[in-house]
């Protein structure tokens, strides 16, 4: 009952794909990530090399993955089996690999935190509570607010990484844009603005699809355009060219303590997945 780890993602992919792949709404970042490390090379996020990981009984398939791309924090699929969760944070404390925090469900999350404590003294506290939603039928927003959303282009790139900065800052606990990331979302049309009298007044990106699920996100509005529909607007859009362009799942995230993007969302058609916890470590 050991943990595996590599940082070959063709390794990770060929032993854990399939197991990921039985639930893609669920492991999309997993999923994501590994498409990602693929397509541009073990320097895709932040130019740490990332870490991928999967743990089974003997004589059986995967039942747990884990993954961790700084800078962000270390993943725990979802359905991880609970005996995997300790062992996890014994191997990862003997590898000696620092780890800012952990992403899993809450149970799995708490349980991993207070194992890390106890192996390496961290401090730990709970940073986010976030919440997946898929996209059921969707509702586009009505009357809609005026404008039109149009896929983003190279010569707006310095707009859309000030943006994206903006967004990083405001939430507090995601990283800013890494350079190549935004050249890279545009290369797919994967960054959609709500334009109105030909100025863009909102931002929603989406994934390239990985086993068929696409990501929407980030969704930002600058201040001075909120409270006037926008951001419903540009996310219905960025959702049905998803749907358009052959998505079998849409799915995003929410910080649960956004009382605007949850209900939002729901109105929009998105409905409750699954929740998880962000937990912070410290020295």
């Amino acid at each position: 009952m050991d943990w595996t780890f590599t940082q070959d993602v063709e390794e990770f992919v060929a032993v854990a794909g399939a197991f990921l792949s039985l639930r893609p709404a669920e492991n999309t970042i997993e999923l994501g990530a590994a498409a990602a490390v693929r397509r541009r090379g073990g320097t895709a996020f932040d130019g740490s090399a990332p870490l991928f990981g999967w743990w089974r009984r003997a004589g059986r398939a995967v039942e747990s993955t884990f993954l961790h791309t700084p800078p962000y924090p270390g993943l725990l699929t979802s359905d991880a089996h609970e005996d995997s969760v300790r062992p996890l944070a014994e191997s990862l404390a003997g590898l000696g690999r620092p780890l800012p925090g952990i992403n899993a469900p809450e149970t799995a999350a708490m349980a991993f935190s207070a194992a890390w404590q106890q192996l390496t003294g961290a401090d730990t506290q709970i940073r986010l509570r976030s919440r997946l939603y898929r996209l059921g039928k969707l509702q586009p927003p009505v009357p809609a607010p005026p404008g039109t959303a149009r896929v983003a282009v190279a010569a707006e790139a310095e707009l859309l990484e000030a943006w994206l900065g903006a967004f990083s800052r405001e939430l507090d606990d995601i990283p800013p844009p890494i350079p190549g990331v935004v050249a890279d979302r545009i290369g797919h049309g994967g960054l959609t603005l709500w334009e109105k009298d030909g100025v863009p007044v909102s931002l929603a990106g989406r994934t390239r699809p990985a086993a068929g699920t696409v990501r929407v996100g980030p969704v930002y509005t600058p201040p001075e355009h909120r409270r006037r529909g926008y951001g419903a607007a540009v996310t219905a859009a960025v959702s049905r060219a998803a749907l358009d362009d052959g998505a079998t799942a849409v799915v995003l995230f929410t910080d649960l303590a956004n009382p605007t993007s949850n209900p939002l969302y729901q109105r929009l058609g998105y409905r409750h997945v699954e929740d998880r916890v962000v937990v912070e470590f410290k020295p």
